[in-house]
């Protein structure tokens, strides 16, 4: 299992399941428009860093830092203003971030806990907000 995959796995757990859809990069770059079910979120790998050889000589081995990005959009028109929806991003931001931040990964190498790097509003349009929620892991490589 990859990264990815535990994250996916981790956001289907939570109970009572917040999402109709959880998906990765595929399914997300494969949306024409809006999914076809609300709310959903999808795993995406959005920049990985590598240090330096961390060894003198032999093979190498390096720190590799990981952004994975949770898209999560929802819709709800039940009112005229929009704060339905501005209440339920909230609620899933919440959901996501407790489930994510301090989650060691069972395909990580290193064993270090996911931290949370930002979140930022993507786009809001007609009762439709999506969110972007980004998180870091880090892992290592190494030569065989």
């Amino acid at each position: 299992m990859t990264i990815s995959k535990d994250i996916q796995q981790r956001l289907k757990d939570i109970d009572p399941a917040p999402f109709r859809i959880v998906d990765g990069t595929v399914a997300f770059s494969a949306l024409n428009g809006e999914p076809k079910a609300t709310p959903a979120a999808y795993v995406l790998v959005e920049e990985e860093i590598s240090g330096d050889n961390l060894r003198i000589t032999g093979k190498v081995f390096q720190r590799t830092e990981s952004d994975f990005a949770v898209i999560i959009i929802t819709r709800n028109v039940s009112d005229n203003t929009a704060s339905a929806t501005s209440d339920d991003i909230e609620i899933l931001k919440e959901k996501v971030r407790r489930a994510i931040i301090g989650y060691v990964p069972s395909s990580s190498i290193s064993g270090e806990p996911l931290i949370h790097v930002s979140g930022n509003l993507l786009k809001a349009k007609s009762g439709s907000v999506w969110q972007r929620e980004v998180f870091g892991a880090a892992d290592y490589q190494e030569e065989q």
